[in-house]
């Protein structure tokens, strides 16, 4: 919801879980051919994050989930550029308090 709002303040009207793209994008920004992805950082193996730890149950099982998770993504992405469309990926750890000051302008450089 947080990049949501801010792109919508911005100016940038976009289109949520579009299903006809591959990967079913979080955020479609049609008029710039361009979708953004915001991962979660422990279900999308985040590597060398604090949020990204294995647990010490049911170990097997999220790690399979993960590493699914993982091929999925890199699955959907080939299929997105060969279409022609710009991949902007958007990390849980970025969206922090400390560090979403500068993640979200950064943002909007990539889009300009």
């Amino acid at each position: 919801m947080l990049v949501r709002k801010f792109l919508f303040a911005h100016g940038y009207r976009h289109r949520l879980h579009d299903k006809k793209l591959p990967g079913k994008p979080d955020i479609v920004l049609p008029k710039y051919k361009t979708v953004i992805f915001v991962h979660g950082c422990f279900w999308h193996g985040h590597t060398n994050c604090k949020y990204y730890v294995v647990p010490k149950t049911r170990t097997d099982w999220c790690l399979n989930k993960i590493n699914s998770n993982i091929a999925n993504d890199t699955k959907a992405i080939t299929a997105l550029k060969k279409e022609g469309w710009k991949i902007i990926a958007i990390w849980e750890c970025k969206l922090k308090p400390a560090r979403v000051e500068k993640t979200l302008p950064a943002l909007l450089k990539k889009l300009s």
